[in-house]
């Protein structure tokens, strides 16, 4: 599965952004689809996941309540909004693809990952 991820900008501390991660090629409702993020000089972190058809997500501790991830089947397309936008969100964004069923918050149990949409917040 190819993923393309889109939305990125630049926006002030307390706005909101909506990423999206459109995929294409093998069946996009098989895949549990992750968003993980990465800031200069650290390492590739987990933000959230979502389940094959939706019901279930799993949030990071500092995006909880704020972040909203969900999908659309029909559209091969999941979506992450993004409300209450801090500094500390400034980061690449990944859209992420595994053949796992489990909500898996580790890098290397997704198989297909996104090119990354740059997101800035101001203060």
């Amino acid at each position: 599965v190819q993923l393309q991820a889109s939305g990125g900008g630049l926006v002030q501390a307390g706005g909101s952004l909506r990423l999206s991660c459109e995929a294409s090629g093998r069946t996009f409702s098989n895949y549990v689809m992750a968003w993980f993020r990465q800031a200069p000089g650290k390492e590739r972190e987990f933000v959230a996941a979502i389940s094959r058809l939706g019901s279930r997500t799993s949030y990071a501790d500092s995006v909880k309540g704020r972040f909203t991830f969900s999908r659309d089947n029909a559209k091969n397309t999941v979506y992450l909004q993004m409300n209450s936008l801090k500094p500390e969100d400034t980061a690449v964004y990944y859209c992420a693809a595994s053949q796992y069923q489990i909500l898996r918050e580790q890098p290397d149990a997704y198989q297909h990952w996104g090119q990354g949409t740059q997101v800035t917040v101001s203060s």
